[in-house]
């Protein structure tokens, strides 16, 4: 019988031959867009859509990140020039705003797969060794649609954030977060895949993350604004995030969507969203010349009904773009974390979460699986017809959270990660 470790070799050279065998020759290269973009928005448009290009190919997850970073590294190492496009006059850019030099990004993507294909091809006479870690979570994933025209909700689950990154220092980092977007895609797109590359590489991540969070949000509302401006975009989306980094968990967030903590079967509250209605909200959009009126709810101008968010130009800066942290100690009792849109809070309230949670487990002997979709199912039942998406990232064994609580309500005395396996359920429904 093969070990664990062999397993996972066999699976990390399947990864490597699928990537020789798909991207061999120029018709298995895909035909992105043809579109143009900045330097600033390179990796993180490079590594989205590798990721991508990966993500239904099996293979190692670490591997997966290990390969995206390598190939968008030497992608960007070469000579940039060769791949640029002076916008002299850029549609829909302000005269105020400086002209930029842009990339185009088909051949930026075709040159990043060649890379990719050399590494992988190098890797397969020596494979990379796999990481150690101490930190084994199980998250539950489940996005829908629901009775909307479209689905303006994106999330990131990156397990793998060190990885990815290259960040070698012995701190394990994971990152999750959901986007709720509104007035179209492109903000919530937008956040989805620069939001952690800004904050991977903010000069002051590893010795302050709070500090590297709140401004990674500006960061990435003023380089959205920058292509907002050039293509038109009028979207915006609010956004929580959250960074696991050793035993500290960091919550960043702008705007209603929203993150808890569970700990011993309690609720542990670690943010106030961000509402046209809050007193200090309020008071800061009329000092600026703007106005919270009720109109069904509680909106900025009379238009939306949350007071920061990313993009959102028209109504900048009325509905701000900067975000607020909180940083937690973690001790070993805490049970999971979930992060949701307002589609899911605004029909379930935070104190319900617990007992939803439980219950699934217990009813399911402590699996795990389809804990987020029990969530979206209630937040349905409960009268949403919003776009639903929630993440639950369990810190400890479910089995283990639940028998705890069972037994004495408390997970006390239990080593924090205190499990097996790692794993990562995703199912989505954007038909509704």
């Amino acid at each position: 019988m093969a070990t664990a470790a062999s397993e996972e070799e066999v699976a990390a050279r399947s990864l490597l031959a699928a990537v020789q065998r798909d991207f061999a020759g120029a018709e298995g290269q895909p035909r992105p867009q043809n579109r143009s973009v900045s330097r600033d928005e390179a990796e993180g448009e490079l590594s989205e859509s590798v990721l991508r290009l990966l993500g239904g190919r099996g293979g190692p997850p670490w591997l997966s990140a290990c390969l995206v970073r390598a190939a968008v590294q030497q992608t960007l190492q070469a000579d940039l020039d060769l791949f640029a496009e002076k916008k002299d006059d850029v549609e829909g850019q302000e005269n105020d705003v400086p002209n930029e030099d842009f990339l185009r990004f088909d051949a930026l993507l075709e040159r990043c797969l060649t890379c990719l294909q050399e590494i992988s091809s190098q890797w397969q006479t020596q494979l990379p060794p796999p990481p150690t870690t101490k930190r084994n979570l199980y998250v539950s994933i489940h996005a829908i649609r629901n009775t909307r025209r479209k689905m303006e909700d994106r999330h990131v689950s990156l397990l793998e954030f060190n990885q990815l990154f290259g960040f070698t220092d012995g701190v394990e980092r994971s990152y999750f977060a959901v986007f709720d977007g509104h007035g179209g895609l492109d903000a919530a797109n937008y956040a989805a895949t620069h939001l952690h590359v800004t904050l991977a590489r903010h000069e002051e991540l590893v010795s302050d993350p709070s500090v590297a969070l709140k401004e990674s949000f500006q960061r990435t509302d003023a380089m959205f604004l920058k292509r907002a401006r050039r293509e038109r975009l009028r979207s915006g989306t609010t956004g929580v995030c959250a960074l696991l980094e050793g035993e500290r968990l960091h919550v960043a967030w702008l705007g209603d969507s929203q993150a808890l903590l569970v700990r011993q079967g309690n609720l542990v509250t670690l943010m106030e969203p961000h509402k046209p209605e809050r007193e200090d909200e309020r008071e800061r959009i009329e000092s600026l010349g703007g106005c919270v009126t009720f109109m069904g709810c509680w909106r900025v101008n009379g238009t939306l009904a949350v007071s920061r968010a990313i993009g959102d130009i028209d109504q900048k800066p009325y509905v701000s773009g900067e975000g607020d942290v909180s940083s937690h100690n973690l001790n070993g009792s805490e049970d999971f974390l979930v992060l949701a849109c307002d589609g899911f809070y605004d029909a379930v309230s935070s104190s319900e979460v617990p007992s939803l949670v439980l219950g699934h487990l217990q009813e399911n002997d402590g699996n795990g699986q389809r804990t987020a979709e029990r969530l979206v199912a209630a937040a349905k039942e409960g009268g949403s017809s919003d776009n639903i998406t929630v993440l639950v990232i369990f810190l400890r064994d479910p089995a283990k959270v639940l028998e705890n609580f069972l037994t004495n309500g408390s997970g006390e005395g239990e080593p924090l990660f205190d499990f097996g396996g790692e794993g990562v359920e995703v199912s989505s429904d954007h038909a509704g």
